[in-house]
């Protein structure tokens, strides 16, 4: 089946891990719609890679946090579909997000709301979305390595990627009849600008190597080849899935 008149819709594509699946879903003959927070710079430059693949992205803002903004947000992704003749789109990945290290006894109520948003906003945004994906479409949502592998400091944020996971099991049964595919990604340690770039200290990655098989710390151009996989036909077959990518952490 041609690609040509595909579409994915990627979350957080502007920079790290989102920036490399917005890529490699390009390479693979994909237009992309994908979201940034802030960055516009950041995001023109992904644009800009994207058309010199042969593909097409626009960039759209979108906070996770403000619910209140996502029907605004799929006027905007109609639009862009009707301007395109498309009709729908074929691909969701769910990857924006956001960090926070604190400990259990210290996490704050207003702390653990704003994590919230890594399952409130993926629950409703996707739900939102939904009557725009094609049949026999893909979702993927990007969770973590931390809802199987323990780290003191994470748990309110590896709870909702936890969460995530759950509704990842639904979404593949509720969906099925329509032949959509949902499945979870699970990155171990990767070095990017997520949480204030914790995992680029010296220290940090020392540790991380200590508990990964393959002994190194992951970069983002490890994960979105795998996410561009369970966008294609090839991986039909596959939904309901976690699958971790972290060289091996903590085995």
């Amino acid at each position: 089946m041609s690609t040509k008149h595909k579409t994915g819709i990627v979350t957080g594509g502007s920079r790290g891990m989102g920036r490399d699946i917005v890529l490699n879903l390009a390479k693979n003959g994909f237009d992309i719609i994908f979201t940034y927070n802030n960055n516009k710079a950041a995001a023109d430059q992904v644009i800009a890679e994207v058309a010199a693949s042969g593909q097409k992205a626009i960039a759209l803002q979108l906070d996770l946090s403000k619910t209140d903004t996502f029907d605004a947000f799929v006027e905007q992704v109609k639009q862009y579909l009707r301007e395109e003749n498309t009709g729908n789109f074929d691909y969701l990945v769910n990857n924006a997000g956001t960090g926070l290290f604190q400990l259990f006894a210290t996490t704050s109520e207003s702390q653990f709301d704003e994590m919230n948003l890594l399952f409130k906003g993926v629950f409703f945004l996707t739900q939102k979305l939904l009557s725009l994906m094609n049949d026999g479409g893909r979702i993927v949502n990007i969770t973590s390595g931390l809802t199987r592998a323990t780290v003191p400091g994470v748990s309110a944020y590896a709870c909702m990627k936890g969460a995530v996971e759950i509704l990842t099991k639904y979404l593949a049964k509720e969906l099925g009849p329509r032949k959509i595919t949902v499945n979870a990604i699970a990155p171990g340690p990767i070095i990017t600008d997520f949480g204030g770039g914790s995992n680029k200290s010296p220290e940090a990655q020392l540790s991380f190597i200590g508990i990964t098989a393959l002994g190194r710390v992951g970069v983002p151009e490890d994960i979105g080849a795998t996410v561009a996989y369970l966008c294609s036909k090839e991986a039909g077959w596959i939904t309901g899935q976690r699958i971790e990518i972290s060289g091996g952490m903590s085995l």
